[in-house]
C-alpha cells in the first residue's frame, strides 16, 4: 500500500502515565517542523503493531474513537483513518525511552509532559489527540 496514494487505515494507543504520554519524534524536511505523535502504525493482516515496534506485549484497553487525518508531510498529501485506543505497559516494561525500528526508520519513543501539548510548547499530531488526553 502507497501511504501517499491510498487511504490508509492506521491504530495509534494512547499510552499514559503520571501526566505523560508515550510518543515518537517526527520531523518534516518541508515544513522544518518537529512533532510528535502517539505509537502504532498501518493496520496489517494479523499483526499486532505494538508488539512489533516494543518487542513485548501490551495491553490494549478501550477503544476510544475514530477519526479522518488529512495531511501534508515532507510535500506529500496523505490521508488516514484513525482508530484510537488506550494502551498500558506493565510495570516490568516501563523504561524512560523506548528504540522503535519500524519497516526502514528508526526512531526513540519518550515520556512527554501532555502539558507541553496543551500550551502548544510542542506539536502533536494528529489533533483529534486532544480529546483523548484528558
Amino acid at each position: 500500500m502507497d501511504k501517499f496514494k491510498e487511504i490508509r487505515p492506521i491504530v495509534l494507543g494512547i499510552v499514559k502515565r503520571d501526566n505523560k504520554i508515550l510518543v515518537s519524534r517526527g520531523y518534516d524536511e518541508i515544513k522544518k517542523e518537529t512533532f510528535y505523535r502517539c505509537l502504532g502504525g498501518g493496520i496489517e493482516f494479523l499483526e499486532t503493531e505494538f508488539k512489533e515496534e516494543l518487542k513485548f506485549d501490551i495491553k490494549v484497553g478501550n477503544f476510544l474513537g475514530i477519526s479522518e487525518n488529512i495531511f501534508t508531510y515532507n510535500g506529500k498529501n496523505a490521508h488516514e483513518l484513525i482508530l484510537f485506543y488506550e494502551v498500558q505497559i506493565e510495570d516490568k516494561d516501563y523504561k524512560e525511552k523506548y528504540h522503535i525500528i519500524d519497516d526502514t526508520n528508526e526512531t526513540d519513543a519518550v515520556w512527554v509532559d501532555i502539558d507541553k501539548f496543551k500550551n502548544k510548547e510542542l506539536k502533536l499530531y494528529p489533533d483529534e489527540m486532544f480529546k483523548y488526553l484528558n
